[in-house]
């Protein structure tokens, strides 16, 4: 399998100060990889790189066999916030900008996405709330016939009903030998998509494999779990119904123990889930 994005020996630095440090990445076509770190730990900074929005760099950075900067901006697709961009201006004017300035732009793709995604053209980027926003960007982004998509950061501040529509969205609309990097702290919500995940630590890379059940399996558990902490919590109502004789301190004691066994079941799941990776 030919790869997406190979990074070899990159280091980067900012005002003098380290920030990705012999980083070296291999990401294969086709893939959905998540990308996981601290707040500050380089996952924009990474992603910005890739793009060939930021610049001086050390090292090697190939996208889809391409290395210089402006071929690199025409096979990958950015996330960007939209911060250049005047808030008075009205949604239906930005992707008519998006139109002229990228010729892989598809209107088609986009119309599908907005009726999906519940876009309002008629209303000025500054009455946008927050997860609107997000679902205009991730729309704008993955309307674009790119090889590379990458998302930074989509599901940050938005409400689990948006997040799961954008999660939809990118499963609906991905082309299938595209590649998306996609950063976030919600890991668990889109676990069922990935094919890896890759996690920035110490100014480096770390990676792990993440095999396609993970997802469902940890949603098959953790659906597993709430009902028995529905059924705990019933047996206690029934309990202290028919008995009358537990004393809140008693009920209390029972809470406590009931959550101890949630926390270790939980553990339990994620030592499986890191023994399987």
């Amino acid at each position: 399998m030919t790869a997406a994005i190979e990074i070899k020996g990159l280091n980067y630095r900012k005002n003098m100060k380290p920030i990705l440090s012999n980083v070296d990445l291999t990401i294969d076509t086709g893939k959905i990889v998540g990308l996981l770190g601290e707040n500050g730990a380089g996952k924009t900074t990474l992603m910005r790189l890739i793009a060939g929005v930021a610049k001086g760099y050390k090292g090697q950075i190939n996208v889809a066999n391409e290395t210089g900067i402006a071929a690199k901006k025409a096979v990958v697709s950015f996330s960007e916030q939209l911060l250049g961009f005047n808030q008075n201006m009205k949604i239906e004017r930005i992707v008519g900008f998006y139109e002229d300035v990228y010729p892989d732009f598809s209107n088609d793709k986009y119309n599908q996405m907005a009726g999906f995604l519940q876009i309002d053209e008629d209303k000025k980027l500054s009455q946008l709330s927050k997860g609107m926003r997000e679902k205009l960007i991730i729309g704008l982004a993955l309307s674009r016939q790119a090889k590379v998509y990458l998302l930074d950061e989509p599901f940050a501040g938005i409400d689990s009903m948006s997040r799961k529509k954008i999660i939809n969205s990118i499963i609906r609309w991905k082309p299938e030998d595209a590649t998306i990097l996609v950063s976030d702290h919600y890991v668990s919500e889109i676990a069922s998509v990935l094919d890896e995940i890759v996690v920035i630590k110490d100014q480096t890379i770390l990676r792990k494999r993440v095999p396609k059940k993970f997802g469902k399996n940890l949603a098959k558990a953790l659906k597993n779990i709430m009902k028995k902490f529905m059924k705990g919590l019933r047996c206690m109502t029934n309990f202290g119904t028919l008995t009358n004789a537990l004393t809140r301190r008693k009920v209390q004691i029972i809470n406590h123990l009931l959550v101890i066994d949630i926390i270790a079941i939980l553990l339990t799941i994620l030592y499986e889930v890191i023994k399987g990776t």
